[in-house]
Order: structure tokens, then sequence, then C-alpha cells
């Protein structure tokens, strides 16, 4: 049995981690808040525009595609992943979860993948893997804008239009409720709604519908392919941000919940090493008493 010195050390250490970890979580709980509040307040904007994207590719009459970036290609060599992942730790399963399922969709689909890393921790995990990362963006600020997401797009967009690659499929976290994150895998280039490709029926594919209601025509002006070449680039930047928004709350809700279990889980340790500690301290009590009695029944014989 350990000494009640060394298991009253154990105690103190314990409470000191549990102290750092109610500290993180109060910090993620904060951080929550506003993460939250920024991808609801973007998502109904994104469903927006896409919507419309929807509709003006399903009122295409003439069956030529309308932009490059929503021109299908029929064989598929390469593929690029983007995969969003958190520039730290302490999360839980969040970055494990998001990077298993992107291997799990690159394995399915057995063509040669490139992949872009948003985030170390899955920077981290392609390099170690030796997959082929052909770019790297690191840093994610708190107040994430659309600067951050540009030379995200950009590296993409080129991979597409210079036939690097065929399709473009980003893989991040859904941010479902603050106890729910769920990981997805959703094909960004070309931008076709409503085609669900090889893997539609994939529990992690995220499919864009096709609107539901009677499709709506529109007036362009000047032009449809001057109007197109100013919107479309901007609809693969906002599908970009609009995911790593997502990421970012599913990051912060998954690193609280991590938190609160590893407080909980201290304490518990906690309760149980004081209980262990009042065992090993009467039981030395115990045995100095006993070695009273036997010092003075001892001295009485004499």
């Amino acid at each position: 049995m350990a000494s009640a010195r060394e298991i009253k050390r154990r105690m103190k250490s314990i409470k000191n981690i549990m102290q750092v970890t109610m500290a993180l979580e109060a910090v993620s709980a904060s951080k929550v808040r506003k993460a939250t509040a920024q991808v609801l307040a973007s998502r109904a904007y994104a469903d927006l525009a896409m919507a419309v994207l929807s509709n003006i590719a399903a009122a295409n009459q003439s069956g030529a595609p309308l932009h490059p970036l929503l021109s299908k290609r029929d064989g598929i060599g390469t593929i690029t992943v983007l995969l969003i992942t958190s520039d730290r730790g302490l999360a839980g399963a969040y970055n494990t979860n998001i990077v298993r399922v992107a291997r799990q969709f690159s394995q399915h689909m057995g063509k040669t993948v490139r992949w872009v890393a948003v985030g170390r921790k899955g920077r981290d995990i392609l390099l170690r893997s030796k997959e082929n990362l052909i770019a790297e963006f690191t840093g994610i600020p708190a107040q994430l804008d659309i600067s951050f997401v540009r030379p995200i797009a950009r590296v993409l967009v080129d991979e597409y239009l210079g036939n690097t690659s065929d399709e473009v499929y980003i893989a991040y976290t859904d941010f479902i409720n603050t106890m729910t994150q769920k990981p997805r895998v959703q094909r960004l280039l070309p931008l076709i709604p409503g085609d669900a490709g090889a893997l539609g029926g994939q529990d992690y594919m995220k499919v864009r519908e096709m609107p539901s209601s009677a499709i709506k025509d529109y007036i362009y002006e000047p032009s449809a392919a001057g109007i197109l070449d100013e919107i479309v680039p901007k609809f693969t930047e906002l599908v970009i941000f609009q995911s790593i928004l997502e990421s970012v709350a599913s990051e912060h809700s998954a690193r609280m919940v991590a938190m609160r279990n590893a407080s909980d889980a201290a304490r518990d340790l906690a309760d149980s090493l004081q209980l262990y500690y009042n065992k090993a301290r009467q039981s030395a009590i115990t045995s100095e008493i006993l070695d009273i009695v036997g010092g003075v029944e001892a001295l009485g014989k004499r």
C-alpha cells in the first residue's frame, strides 16, 4: 500500500490538472457561444445562395455548361480533398473522426488523391502517413473572415480548372448541436446540385439537393456569362467558408465536452484517492496505537 504522503501528492497533482481542465472548459464554453452564433447566422445565407445556384443550373435549357466550375467530367482519374481539422488538440475524438472519415472516403473512391490541409492536426497526420499533401493552411483566426478562405479557394479552383483534378471534395465536421457533431464529405467542384455521385449512399456524404419548388428563371444583365464568372467563384468561397465555420463550432463544442469529461474523471479519481488516503492514514494510526500498547505491556511485565 502506498504511503499517506504519496497518496496526498497524487491528490494534489490531480486537483491541479482538474483546475486546468475546468479553465479550458470555461474558455471553450465562451468560444462555443460565439462560434455557434456565427455559424447559424451564415448558414441561412449559404443555403439560399446554393438554392439560387441550383435554380440557375436547373433552368439551363441548352445543356451546355454555363461555367467551367459547373461542368462535370466523364472520366474521374484524380481527386483533391480539402481536409479541415483544428490547430490544437484536447478536443476528444474531433480530429480523429474527421481524418478517419476522409481516409475511408479516399479508399472507397479508389482514385489518386491530392490533399489540401486546413489545421495543424490534419496536416501532421497527412505528413506522417506520407500522403500527397499539396498545400496547407494553419492558424485559423478566432474571427474567421473571407480573406482567410480566398487562398484556399484559389488553390482548389486552380486544381480543377487546370485539369490536375477531376473533382474536388471537402472533408469537414458538420455542427448539429453542442453535443453532436457529424463528420461529412461534400463535393465542392463541380458545383452541380442534386448529383449524389457514386458514394451518395454513404452516411458521411452530404449532397446538395435540387430545389423542391418550381424552378425560377433569371434575367441576366449584362449577360449570363459575365454574371456567372463573378458569382460562381464566390459561391465556391462561400461553401469553403461555411464548412470551416461548421468545423470551428464543432471543435469548440468537442473540446468543451472533452474537458468537462476530464474534469469529472479527475474529480472521481480525487474522491477515490481521498478514501484511499483515509484508509492508509487510519491504518497508520492503528499501527502506531498497537505499537504503543505493545510497548506499555512490555514495560508492565518488567
